[in-house]
């Protein structure tokens, strides 16, 4: 046994078997990746998205903001602090989406125009500077690790992937990294459920995604009426798999895995 033990070991360290996922199952080799992500939300629809990830044995990139809930919450108050802890566990990967989910105004280069779309300023039009916007960055890392004692990678998703040249610089001065999503990647969960029916959004995404591409949903959108989680999200796995597709998380990226290495930067200071 001890034997069996040790050549298991010597195998994983000389790169001889896959990931292992967080349940113990080990993961063939990936030769068409493809990095669902998911940005925070109204958390209505968090707990039917984490039961199919498990069920699919798929690990994702979680993108934080401290977000209104249906209960009047946020999505990383205490009453979600044992649904992060149990993501970590389960091997998920994570990184800020600022604090307040500010959203760039096009037209503004630095001192920056935002919008604030949570917390007090929530519908304001604002300026800021590196330094203001550095530390909302900074917050989602102090609060994931409050809540779960994980330190979050050192990279950002701005709200809307609304960013400028600038911006992008002056996040990069205090240690994060900027990661966006694919064209194909966006998977419409945030369009109008009207206009834009979920089998719809899932028969385009089965046609258009590639090897490589990072994908982009939420947990929970206010405006669209009939939910994209997790009507689409199991049969989209499914599908992929099918066309022989497998799932990563962004510290596997071959870009942005770089910035997954490293922690994010501890608040309280530039560096």
């Amino acid at each position: 046994m001890k034997a069996r033990v040790r050549t298991w070991v010597h195998a994983l360290a000389a790169g001889l078997l896959g990931p292992v996922l967080s349940v113990g199952v080990t993961v063939s080799a990936c030769t068409k990746p493809v990095y669902l992500t998911f940005d925070t939300g109204h958390m209505g629809v968090a707990d039917l998205v984490a039961d199919v990830l498990k069920r699919q044995q798929v690990q994702v990139t979680f993108f934080l903001a401290r977000e209104r809930t249906l209960n009047g919450g946020n999505s990383l108050d205490e009453q979600w602090a044992p649904w992060w802890r149990a993501r970590v566990a389960e091997g998920h990967a994570f990184a800020s989406h600022t604090w307040d989910h500010w959203v760039l105004r096009p037209e503004s280069e630095g001192p920056w125009r935002f919008k604030a779309t949570q917390g007090p300023q929530r519908g304001q039009l604002f300026t800021a500077d590196a330094q203001a916007y550095c530390e909302q960055l900074r917050q989602p890392v102090q609060r994931l690790r409050e809540m779960t004692g994980h330190t979050m990678a050192a990279a950002f998703r701005a709200p809307a992937g609304r960013t400028s040249e600038a911006l992008v610089s002056a996040a990069r001065s205090c240690g994060f990294e900027h990661v966006g999503w694919s064209p194909a990647g966006f998977l419409g969960d945030e369009l109008d459920s009207g206009r834009f029916p979920n089998e719809q959004l899932l028969k385009k995404a089965l046609r258009d995604i590639r090897p490589g591409d990072v994908l982009v949903a939420h947990l929970g959108i206010w405006d669209r009426k009939d939910p994209w989680a997790p009507a689409v999200l199991e049969p989209l796995i499914e599908g992929l798999k099918a066309k022989g597709h497998c799932f990563r998380t962004l510290r596997d990226h071959p870009v942005h895995g770089a910035a997954f290495a490293r922690q994010a930067p501890a608040p309280g200071g530039m560096r």
